[in-house]
């Protein structure tokens, strides 16, 4: 055992079976729950058909990176994919942005963001979504019987 091993993680696959849109096993880092005292949460997956992700729109509290590469070795720009994005302040005024080609999309703490489609596919895409924060959580929008907006936390240590 060496003095720094706690600082490194080795990932373990993720075996899923949401669909043949996605390729199994995964690879995850969960912050808080993997290596105590980071603030960096991340999933790595692969597409390789159309799917609609995250429909509803939420917020963090922190910041958040979505990246999106083509998987095509070794050509992380051989990019074949459309991807809509929803993004802004206000929830009930986003801005809708296709994707077509390699890019990150910072979000803000307390921007919201969501839904991502995933539109078309017609080569395997990587996706990454990084949260700066040790426990993933986001927030969102509900209403009350008598029509009262509040919001509700979902994630980590809910």
């Amino acid at each position: 055992m060496g003095k720094y091993d706690k600082y490194f993680y080795k990932f373990v696959p993720q075996h899923t079976n949401w669909g043949s849109w996605c390729v199994s096993p995964q690879a995850y880092f969960r912050g808080n729950a993997d290596l105590p005292g980071s603030n960096y949460n991340v999933g790595f997956q692969v597409f390789r058909e159309p799917v609609y992700l995250e429909r509803e729109p939420h917020f963090h509290r922190e910041e958040e990176y979505l990246v999106f590469l083509g998987i095509s070795r070794p050509d992380v720009f051989d990019f074949d994919a459309e991807i809509e994005v929803w993004i802004g302040e206000d929830i009930d005024n986003m801005e809708r942005h296709i994707i077509t080609k390699p890019t990150i999309v910072r979000i803000p703490k307390g921007m919201w963001h969501c839904p991502v489609d995933f539109k078309k596919v017609n080569k395997p895409v990587f996706f990454q979504a990084a949260l700066m924060h040790g426990d993933f959580g986001n927030l969102k929008r509900r209403y009350r019987e008598n029509g009262e907006a509040y919001y509700e936390y979902y994630g980590d240590g809910s």
